[in-house]
């Protein structure tokens, strides 16, 4: 089959995670530069992709990849795509793009360009003055970084991280996607008992039983590609036989506590729509009295950071309180804590073993990991 190229989009930070499930995947080339990382595939890993990744943003078709210092050139190297052979007659093909230390830095203009030049393409490939876009959407996405321009469709449609399960939350809830990144980070494989102490609305504890079961984040949703005819039905249908033949079935101890009663309730709800309720437990609890009797296990948690939630002096009470809790479990616990809160290790009463910078969209944090790391 043909070789094409990917380009998956992901936080900052969780580059080597999305290039590690990209190489369990089998994916080829895998490249990774800072918020994005590259791979080959065939049309077949589009659907393997979407299905399976829990830490990538999106997944994007490259279809181009030149270098323009002028909105001529821009225009000419998007204008020799055959655009004709991706997008039907009837096609939505909206633009958006971004630009970083390029000369053309006007993202407006560089999206006015990029759709004439498509627009001029396919309405000469169709004999058509006027194009109705009243069809099936193709999004098209453009990043120009250093002056090099790389055209893609967006085959995902909603970002990666929706995966279906959580239609309402609670307040600053965590994408999914940097839920499974800390989880993976504390390399929590399934075997020990697992529990988030401010759980809110049970994104952390899920994203855990989904990796624990070894179950594709996207087996409960669609996707834009779902609708395109260049990707044949068959292979969306041989994805999603490949991901369910590799799911586990074993008994896990995964737990989930918060001191608001509605919080659990969504919590239980979420993990109902996530086909998880079996494996994931949710009840009020205070993270302040948290305790395990376990010998081991892991703590991934991401309690609330003074900013959104509760105020600065609230939240440091709350560190030093759950502190204190921590301190008091077995020596085999390991513990990992997302926060942007600058005095974090001051108020939780202990240096991290192992610090990781992180972001939770556009805030920037840190996870703090205890224990053995």
């Amino acid at each position: 089959m043909e070789q094409l190229q990917y380009m998956i989009p992901c936080l900052l930070g969780l580059e080597r995670l999305v290039a590690d499930e990209l190489l369990r995947l089998g994916m080829k080339d895998v490249r990774a530069e800072n918020g994005r990382v590259f791979c080959q595939g065939t049309m077949a890993d589009l659907p393997r992709l979407n299905i399976n990744l829990r830490c990538g943003a999106r997944v994007l078709l490259v279809l181009s990849v030149f270098k323009a210092t002028s909105f001529e050139e821009l225009f000419q190297g998007t204008l020799a795509v055959h655009w004709e052979e991706l997008i039907p007659k009837e096609g939505e093909c909206p633009v958006k793009g971004w630009s970083i230390n390029s000369q053309l830095h006007s993202v407006p203009a560089c999206q006015s360009i990029v759709k004439k030049a498509v627009s001029q393409r396919l309405s000469a490939a169709y004999g058509v003055e006027w194009l109705p876009e009243t069809g099936e959407r193709y999004q098209i996405q453009f990043s120009i970084m250093k002056d090099q321009v790389h055209l893609c469709l967006d085959t995902s449609g909603q970002g990666l991280y929706k995966r279906g399960y959580r239609a309402v939350g609670v307040e600053a809830p965590l994408r999914e996607t940097l839920a499974a990144a800390m989880v993976l980070l504390s390399k929590y494989r399934g075997l020990d008992p697992f529990c988030d102490p401010f759980c809110g609305s049970g994104t952390i504890c899920i994203e855990a039983a989904l990796i624990a079961k070894n179950r594709a984040p996207g087996l409960n949703r669609s996707f834009a590609a779902q609708k395109w005819k260049l990707v044949e039905s068959g292979l969306w249908m041989d994805a999603v036989d490949e991901a369910l033949d590799k799911e586990y079935d074993r008994v896990y101890d995964i737990w989930g506590g918060d001191i608001d009663p509605n919080a659990v309730r969504i919590a239980q709800e979420n993990a109902v729509k996530a086909e998880v309720e079996d494996t994931v437990r949710f009840e009020v609890a205070d993270a302040g009295r948290f305790y395990a009797h376990e010998p081991y296990g892991r703590v991934v948690t991401n309690p609330p950071y003074g900013e959104r939630l509760l105020e600065h002096d609230e939240a440091t009470k709350l560190y030093h309180t759950f502190g204190a809790a921590v301190r008091r479990l077995p020596e085999g616990w390991r513990v990992s804590i997302l926060s942007s809160h600058t005095e974090f290790e001051q108020a939780f009463g202990q240096r991290a073993k192992k610090k990781r910078k992180l972001y939770n969209g556009m805030l920037k944090c840190d996870l703090f990991q205890y224990g053995k790391v």
